[in-house]
């Protein structure tokens, strides 16, 4: 027993125009969406940790909704594995100043910058990253990798954020002593900036989110092999991230493209945010 095609198509319900104009809709789509694996791992080249949702509003496809996207790229083996680290990185210092930012609202830039050390293993030794992040903005405004913890290398990740920035009118940080140092306190001072200080981590978690993405979402993946790839592979993250790397609170934009925005913005116009803990509220 045989059928012909039309036969078939008369039996469901369907033209044979139909079928063809459907067959041409699939093709399309499976080239558009070929080309957008392809767009997928350039993104994961640049930011090998970014997240499946956000590569879907990083990449926009205009052809495919962002369940489909996610559930198409969770599919083709692009979720990410998390790990967890506990490595404790700061000694508490006997001196202390006051939780300062909680519950401030900000609307610019350099209204609080918040500041944090994390270890990065690498073979049989352990290296040390000092960043500092604009809580307004997201840009990490200054960093320092090192073989120690001694407070220079904040010293010279602050000397950094202030030749680029405007100092901070509240600079917030943990109680280890690298920040209390003396010479990082007096910098600080003369440069007219409050100091605020966290009794948790979760006081000082947008500094603390920072040292989680720029090792699970870039160093992680690269692997740097020994200490002078660190330094490279860590610039090349931090550049990734300032230019690239999109974020919800920033409209989802990266963090220089929304501070270019903002120059353009009149004071009403600003976003305003408020600091609760480990989030903003806007």
């Amino acid at each position: 027993m045989s059928f012909s095609l039309n036969s078939l198509y008369r039996e469901v319900g369907l033209s044979k125009q139909a079928v063809a104009q459907y067959d041409t809709r699939q093709k399309v789509f499976d080239s558009k969406t070929a080309q957008l694996v392809l767009e997928a791992d350039e993104l994961r080249a640049d930011h090998p940790g970014c997240g499946v949702e956000k590569m879907y509003y990083t990449l926009k496809p205009d052809f495919m909704g962002r369940d489909r996207f996610i559930e198409l790229m969770m599919e083709l083996g692009y979720r990410l594995k998390r790990k967890k680290n506990y490595k404790k990185t700061t000694i508490a210092s006997k001196i202390y100043y006051p939780n300062l930012i909680k519950g401030m609202e900000i609307d610019r830039p350099s209204m609080v910058w918040q500041s944090d050390i994390t270890y990065i293993p690498i073979g049989n030794r352990h290296y040390y990253a000092v960043f500092i992040i604009d809580v307004y903005t997201k840009k990490i405004v200054g960093y320092k990798v090192s073989g120690t913890m001694r407070a220079r290398a904040n010293m010279d990740a602050l000397n950094m954020a202030l030749r680029e920035n405007d100092a901070p009118l509240i600079h917030h940080s943990d109680r280890g002593s690298q920040y209390t140092y003396k010479e990082y306190i007096g910098l600080l001072k003369r440069n007219g900036s409050q100091i605020s200080m966290a009794l948790s981590a979760q006081d000082n978690a947008f500094a603390e989110r920072i040292n989680r993405t720029i090792k699970e979402e870039y160093l992680d993946h690269w692997k740097p092999k020994d200490f002078g790839q660190l330094r490279r592979m860590t610039a090349k993250a931090v550049k990734n991230y300032n230019n690239k790397r999109l974020h919800n609170n920033n409209d989802r934009m990266s963090p220089e493209k929304f501070i270019t925005q903002f120059s353009f913005l009149r004071p009403q116009e600003r976003k305003l945010m408020t600091i609760f803990d480990n989030e903003l509220i806007n």
